[in-house]
């Protein structure tokens, strides 16, 4: 039985660039570095990565997507706009929540999600 998410890793291309995206303007803590090669962030319960060591995978090839939850949508896509992020989608609600689209560095689709209240 599957009952959780180990991790979640994105392939970039430029290590020092994804961090700066990822730390600086998104706001994630560095939580280990192994070698500079793959990096993890702790977001609750589950590990985000980025790598260059996957080398089956490419960076920015529009595979899989993540989407981080955060406690106040507007605020936070307002901070993203002060650290210049490329957005994708502006903020667009549906049915269970509210979300905007920004792209890292290598054009890897990273979601800013707002359920809605219960």
């Amino acid at each position: 039985m599957i009952h959780s998410i180990a991790f979640i890793a994105y392939p970039v291309s430029d290590i020092p660039g994804a961090r700066h995206f990822y730390e600086d303007v998104l706001g994630l803590k560095m939580a280990r570095n192994f070698q500079d090669e793959w990096i993890e962030y702790d977001v609750g319960d589950t590990t985000f990565a980025i790598t260059t060591a996957d080398t089956k995978h490419v960076a920015g090839a529009k595979g899989g997507t993540i989407a981080f939850e955060v406690d106040d949508l507007d605020a936070f896509v307002e901070r993203l706009k002060d650290r210049k992020a490329r957005f994708v989608t502006e903020i667009a609600a549906s049915p269970v929540c509210r979300s905007a689209i920004v792209e890292d560095p290598d054009a890897n689709e990273v979601i800013i999600h707002k359920r809605h209240s219960a």
